[in-house]
């Protein structure tokens, strides 16, 4: 505060001096010349005109408009008219000395004035010093310095201001900048600036004292405080800097605190903030008056007439006696997350305009009554939808995913609905994409425009991984914007036909001459174009051997070669999927038939037969429900999915005595039945702060216990195994801190449970690479028997990752996990370990 005081004295003196200065000025130096004046004799003359010189960079008619004077004025010299066109000229702040001289005088009272300016010097460049580039870029946007400027106090100031207000926001209130002025010796009048900086250290913050506080504890009211947090050892993820306008908006939160809990009138007495030089850190004192604690009393309802004031008090939820809430009051009228608001109501059902306004008509004690004032308007229809933003993918692409119809009243609901639709399709960015409704009152209509910005969708997947005792790897070719009609049309491959929303899949694997798989997959999501009723057929072949080649020559004879170890299989699978409407229409059921063949030659290291074939027909279903919000990083909504694969019971038909028969007749005609179910949830804790969970089971049934289970479709735990690679139908779900494939039987296993959570916050949300961290608990185990399954004796795991998606190459995980569980006859595992997968996919469970 002493400080503050001499500081104000200092700059009144310096003002004052200035004002001496300029009055000095104009009257000395007004008498020089070849025509002098008696200053001691008043005098009244009229200018008859002025001149200006040294001022090459400034109009001449602009400085003499600065000083007030014109030709034909009357004034006194010696008067004030001169003292005040100096001090006007000097408060531009653009000249570095001024001097008014009397160039002539004609018969005897016309006078001829001349003004002497120097300009201030221009700045030529400026560089920062003590500080990062990235710093020194982004003050460089602040403080906008531009080349040609002419360098005054104010100038130099507000680059000083700028500069330590950035660091201070920062957490460096001790930053200290001085800027030194260097002449320019390239160009003329000017000079370039060394703006230098010492940022000091980080305050952080101490200790935070809090009085007044009598309904909650000191660790509430300081937990209230979002970004302010004391400094501690165990508050490792914690920070403790001390950011002035992180600490303004953590005050209201405390008072929002106070009001969410009824006490309305709760305010902030007074707070300080001391700082301790000695340890860089500063200590907070908050003190609060809490007031009384109110509740809602009455609430009535006026101008309502589409529906009921009881049905309306119904849908806001809030009854007499209830704590009062400003906020929830608001939200439950018009900001509900989940819908559930009032102003729902009348949105839904085209009553665009709809406004509610909740009026304090009385406090009596502790109690409130509120009027909520109601002005429902009119119902508006949807007149036209405009597309803005679609250069790739075709409109009726895009309108057959919007639920708003011409015609149709306006519904929120219905926008929201589409928003989600629109994202869930992959082609846009979700978060530029924009919805505005443009009303048209005199005619009752709005027109809804959807913006939306194209994003990169295809992508070639490059993925690596271990399966089967060997690294495998996988080039594939994923276009989700395809356009079959366009095939044969010469100017629609640009690079491929592509804007009507299909998909068309090309895959390959290898691992050299051991292993090649080769895949192809076309889905029609809109089969016939007026129902999302989806069509999709997809085939494959693999050929897995021991290395050995087909032929052998023996005597000069090409004969096949004896040592050979070969498996092959080949398969195709159609499938008709439909939208539901019941329950709801989140609701899809997905049905299809596939069929693979199994040849194997000599191969006896995975089957239980090392000669024959197998054939495998099986009827698939998946009953699901899906609200998730976005595919790549989503924020709210679930997913729940229900699949079965079912062969036909061959052996229930037959006569044979199964008990008796060899592999290769048990498994001519391969069957068993397969369950699973998935449960997916997404909670947003805070804004971007997204909780992930996940629930999974799964078991594989046999229809014959002379049969028993078969050998194909069995599930293998562990690591991240490249869930990609197939020889027998084989699901490999990961569990990531363990060894790939560790915890199932070398045959595979019947019965599997699988566990799930995730806590990821996002670094970067652009489309062209998005980017999120993760920390994770994992739990699961499978299990070859019936009477061994317990879903709660689970290995368990936990760590942290990050994902990358980019468009062309889909995401990339990388995890790093500790396994909490030793696994029997597994000493060597290690406790922890790196997962890394291109095209991670951990397994449907």
């Amino acid at each position: 505060m002493q400080y503050l005081k001499t500081a104000i004295a200092l700059r009144a003196l310096t003002i004052f001096f200035s004002l001496f200065t300029f009055c000095a000025t104009a009257q000395i130096t007004i008498n020089k010349g070849d025509n002098a004046i008696d200053l001691s004799i008043p005098r009244e003359y009229e200018i008859g005109g002025i001149t200006v010189s040294g001022a090459s960079n400034f109009d001449t008619e602009a400085v003499i408009l600065f000083t007030g004077l014109s030709i034909g004025d009357k004034i006194q010299i010696p008067g004030d008219r001169i003292a005040k066109a100096i001090k006007n000229l000097w408060s531009q702040d653009l000249f570095s000395d001024i001097k008014m001289r009397v160039a002539d005088v004609r018969a005897g009272n016309i006078v001829y004035l001349n003004i002497e300016l120097s300009e201030r010097p221009r700045l030529s460049r400026y560089k920062f010093s003590g500080i990062k580039k990235s710093d020194a870029d982004n003050i460089r946007e602040t403080i906008s310095l531009r080349l040609g400027t002419i360098v005054n106090e104010n100038v130099i100031q507000n680059t000083k201001n700028k500069t330590k207000k950035y660091f201070t926001g920062k957490g460096f209130m001790l930053a200290n900048v001085e800027i030194v002025e260097h002449p320019d010796s390239l160009l003329k009048n000017s000079i370039w600036l060394d703006i230098k900086v010492d940022k000091g250290s980080k305050v952080k913050v101490d200790n935070i004292f809090v009085s007044g506080n009598e309904s909650f504890k000191d660790s509430k009211v300081k937990k209230a405080l979002k970004k302010t947090k004391e400094k501690r050892w165990y508050k490792i993820f914690t920070s403790a800097k001390y950011l002035e306008t992180e600490y303004k908006n953590d005050k209201y939160l405390v008072v929002d605190k106070y009001n969410a809990s009824g006490y309305r009138n709760a305010i902030i007495k007074s707070d300080s903030v001391v700082f301790k030089p000695e340890r860089n850190r500063v200590d907070i004192y908050l003190d609060v008056s809490e007031g009384n604690k109110f509740y809602f009393r009455n609430i009535r309802w006026i101008g309502n007439t589409k529906y009921s004031s009881e049905l309306l008090s119904d849908r806001l939820g809030i009854k007499k006696g209830d704590v009062y809430n400003k906020d929830l009051l608001q939200e439950r009228l018009v900001i509900s997350q989940n819908g559930t608001d009032v102003s729902s109501l009348y949105l839904d059902d085209g009553y665009l305009s709809f406004q509610a306004n909740p009026v304090e008509t009385s406090v009596i004690n502790d109690s409130i009554d509120f009027l909520i004032q109601v002005n429902e308007g009119k119902q508006y229809r949807v007149n036209n939808i405009i597309l803005k933003g679609n250069t790739k993918t075709n409109d009726h692409v895009v309108l057959r995913e919007i639920r708003t119809r011409p015609g149709d009243l306006f519904s929120r609901s219905d926008i929201i609905r589409t928003q989600r639709e629109l994202a869930g399709l992959g082609y846009f960015n979700p978060e530029t994409m924009g919805i505005n409704p443009i009303q048209n009152p005199q005619e009752g209509t709005v027109d809804i425009e959807y913006v939306v910005e194209e994003k990169p969708s295809d992508q070639i997947e490059l993925s690596g991984g271990w399966g089967a005792g060997r690294v495998v790897g996988t080039l594939g070719l994923r276009f989700t914007n395809f356009s079959l009609k366009n095939m044969f049309n010469k100017k629609a491959w640009t690079p491929l036909p592509s804007g009507d929303g299909q998909q068309l899949s090309l895959r390959a694997q290898s691992n050299g001459i051991f292993y090649q798989g080769y895949s192809f997959s076309f889905v029609e999501p809109w089969l016939g174009g007026k129902k999302p009723n989806s069509f999709s057929v997809s085939l494959s072949h693999s050929v897995q051997t021991n290395g050995a080649p087909k032929f052998v020559n023996v005597d000069g004879d090409k004969i096949t070669n004896p040592s050979r170890q070969a498996l092959k299989i080949s398969g195709v699978t159609v499938g008709l999927g439909k939208q539901l409407k019941w329950p709801d229409d989140y609701f899809s059921l997905v049905q299809s038939l596939s069929y693979q063949y199994y040849d194997l030659n000599n191969f006896g290291n995975i089957f239980s037969f090392s000669n024959g074939y197998s054939n495998n027909i099986a009827y698939n279903l998946s009953f699901s429900r899906n609200s998730v919000s976005q595919p790549i990083f989503p924020r709210y909504g679930s997913q729940q999915t229900f699949t079965a694969r079912l062969t036909p019971p061959y052996s229930l038909f037959s006569n044979k005595d199964y008990s008796t028969a060899t592999d290769q007749e048990k498994f001519k005609f391969v069957e068993y039945h397969k369950w699973k179910f998935t449960s997916t949830w997404y909670t947003e804790i805070v804004k971007n702060l997204v909780l992930y969970t996940k629930v999974g089971f799964g078991f594989l049934g046999s229809y014959n216990k002379d049969i028993g289970p078969a050998p194909f479709e069995r599930f293998y735990l562990g690591g991240s195994a490249l869930t990609g690679y197939s020889l027998d139908g084989r699901e490999i779900i990961g569990l990531r801190g363990y060894d790939d494939l560790s915890l199932s039987p070398n045959s595979g296993a019947l019965f599997i449970s699988k566990y799930t959570m995730e806590l990821r916050y996002p670094l970067s949300l652009n489309p062209s690479a998005t980017i999120y961290t993760l920390g994770f608990l994992e739990a699961g185990k499978s299990w070859g028997k019936v009477n061994e399954y317990d879903p709660f004796n689970v290995y368990r795991s936990g760590g942290i990752g990050v994902r990358i998606f980019l468009p062309m190459f889909g995401l990339l995980g990388l995890d790093y996990g500790w396994r909490f569980d030793d696994v029997p006859g597994l000493t060597g595992m290690a406790r922890s370990q790196f997962h890394f997968t291109i095209g991670m996919n951990l397994g449907e469970l």
